[in-house]
């Protein structure tokens, strides 16, 4: 890939991981619940799910997604269903003011934290069919694809690791205050909450 187009390819990955959606509000909480640190696992699970969908596409079965309503609506409808699901259990959840408790209730699995990230990001035909856009503008085809394809999902992958961890992760530290108490704890999951449902319905009724 020419330096030219792999400074466009990164720009663009750049604007399209500052886009708030249901993998940035999963971070944020991932990080107030577990820990700045910790919540790295749900982001590798949402970039675990992105390059599926890349390999979805280069398959050409992004194809058949996008000209399929039925498939489409399928995966939409389960989506929005999964995002209001985390959402009514996060609106749900009671304050626990002992912070050791919490602590370890806190505690959340690495492959648990992962595996919700992936559902988050898997369960998004609209990104099979971004990525049916965006993807042609940087792959030549008369040049071999495989290390086009590579060198696209690892600089798209490590920008989103960046943004995410470093941005989205790190701004919920700054909500951290208001989890000493029972209103402040209530307050965040219900916002969170509310977040992940309102995304939810957002895929559901956005075509």
């Amino acid at each position: 890939m020419q330096f030219s187009l792999w400074l466009a390819l990164a720009g663009a990955g750049v604007l399209i991981s500052f886009t708030p959606g249901a993998g940035a509000i999963n971070t944020m909480s991932n990080s107030l619940t577990s820990g700045f640190r910790r919540s790295i696992w749900g982001i590798l699970g949402q970039q675990a799910a992105l390059v599926i969908h890349v390999i979805i596409v280069a398959l050409g079965v992004g194809v058949l997604v996008a000209s399929s309503p039925v498939a489409f609506n399928v995966i939409r409808y389960a989506g929005a269903a999964y995002l209001a699901y985390l959402g009514i259990r996060q609106f749900l959840s009671k304050p626990d003011l002992d912070r050791e408790q919490a602590a370890v209730l806190g505690n959340e699995p690495a492959w648990s934290m992962f595996r919700r990230g992936l559902w988050v990001n898997l369960l998004n035909p609209k990104a099979i069919v971004f990525f049916l856009a965006f993807m042609p503008q940087f792959i030549r085809p008369e040049r071999p694809l495989l290390p086009q394809y590579a060198v696209l999902t690892t600089t798209v992958v490590a920008i989103d690791i960046l943004v995410m961890w470093f941005f989205f992760a790190l701004a919920a530290k700054s909500f951290q205050r208001f989890t000493h108490d029972a209103h402040g704890q209530t307050v965040l999951s219900r916002i969170f909450g509310v977040l992940f449902v309102a995304v939810g319905v957002l895929l559901a009724v956005i075509h």
